[in-house]
């Protein structure tokens, strides 16, 4: 036996093309968000060698829903550690609502940080949650390269059951 839903079939045709939208508006944000992390990347890269740095560690730490980058090592061409100057560069975004570029002055810390969450969030959405990760992140202002180590930490449990 069919049954037939005329109601349902209605919504259901008036709610593709809705979706439809809603995802390829979602793909075109996707594709800029790329193009955007590639710029900034490169924008980080010729702001770390123009004040001589050539690596940035990166450690960070999140569990029980928080999370936190809990070091930031900067190294010069001649492998000492230094501090990162305060020397801003321009960063570009998306406004979330009106999906609009943006600019934004940082300074190279601010710029590594943003850098960095992003980068987690695009790859390990949730890095903080539940027992979390850890890991670190080598930028390479030379190679212009960006290496990531993912610890991620999870519970285990197994069950053993036996009838006797």
């Amino acid at each position: 036996m069919t049954i037939h839903l005329p109601g349902r079939a209605a919504a259901a045709a008036e709610i593709a093309p809705d979706l439809a939208r809603i995802m390829a508006e979602q793909a075109e944000r996707e594709a800029a968000e790329v193009a955007l992390h590639a710029r900034n990347k490169e924008v980080l890269f010729d702001g770390l060698r123009l004040v001589g740095i050539a690596h940035v560690l990166v450690s960070f730490d999140g569990s029980g829903d928080s999370g936190q980058i809990e070091s930031i090592d900067a190294r010069s061409d001649l492998d000492a550690s230094v501090k990162l100057p305060a020397t801003q560069i321009t960063f570009a975004g998306i406004d979330w609502q009106s999906g609009a570029p943006t600019e934004r002055r940082l300074t190279l810390e601010g710029a590594v940080e943003e850098l960095v969450y992003d980068l987690l969030s695009d790859t390990h959405s949730g890095w903080q949650d539940n027992d979390g990760a850890y890991g670190e992140f080598c930028v390479d202002a030379r190679a212009r390269t960006i290496h990531l180590e993912f610890n991620e930490r999870f519970t285990s449990s197994e069950l053993y059951t036996h009838d006797f």
